[in-house]
């Protein structure tokens, strides 16, 4: 779609900064749908854990070649031998409900079936996640609103320019908020089907 915005002198930049915070918002989301747990073993679903690695906290995926070589197990082979049981006690720690086992090379991580209550749970846990990212588009559009207000205000677009571009803005956000909220329908029916 053409950007009413990118005609006006004054909003020149501020359509195209707009859309690509909202885009990174969305990412953002997508990512943490990617880390949900669902029924099946998934490398993404150690993304959001984190190990201390010498003061630094750095994710799993940092740390050694994760990989699944079974529907129902993640294989994790530490780069860093010395390791292995931090990278075990991070897992164990973090919440997800994995139990991970080593042999002092692997670490393996099976990945029980899933209950319906856990299920649940976890959708809770995603929609609350999809509650904040619609929080943050709409902080963006908030900011996107201010900025068009100061240039009316200056006298630098008119007032129905500046009616366009705040329809403009509501627009984007109204579509990104779509996205989002299709991309939680689509893990949520993965989730709760058996």
């Amino acid at each position: 779609m053409a950007s009413a915005m990118a005609s006006i002198e004054a909003l020149k930049g501020t359509h195209q900064e707009l859309k690509t915070r909202m885009e990174k918002s969305v990412e953002d989301f997508r990512a943490n749908l990617l880390s949900a747990r669902t029924g099946r073993a998934n490398v993404h679903m150690l993304d959001q854990i984190r190990v201390d690695y010498y003061g630094t906290d750095t994710p799993v995926a940092q740390m050694g070649q994760v990989s699944t070589p079974e529907p129902t197990l993640i294989l994790v082979s530490p780069y860093d031998m010395g390791m292995v049981s931090a990278i075990e006690k991070a897992i164990r720690t973090s919440g997800t409900g994995l139990n991970p086992m080593s042999d002092g090379k692997v670490i393996r991580v099976p990945v029980p079936p899933m209950t319906e209550e856990r299920r649940k749970d976890v959708v809770k846990q995603l929609n609350k996640t999809l509650e904040d990212h619609k929080t943050a588009i709409r902080s963006i559009r908030r900011d996107g609103n201010d900025q068009i207000k100061k240039a009316a205000k200056d006298k630098l677009i008119s007032a129905d320019d500046e009616k366009r571009a705040s329809e403009e803005v509501q627009q984007l956000t109204d579509a990104e908020i779509k996205r989002i909220e299709e991309l939680f329908k689509a893990k949520e029916k993965e989730i709760m089907t058996f």
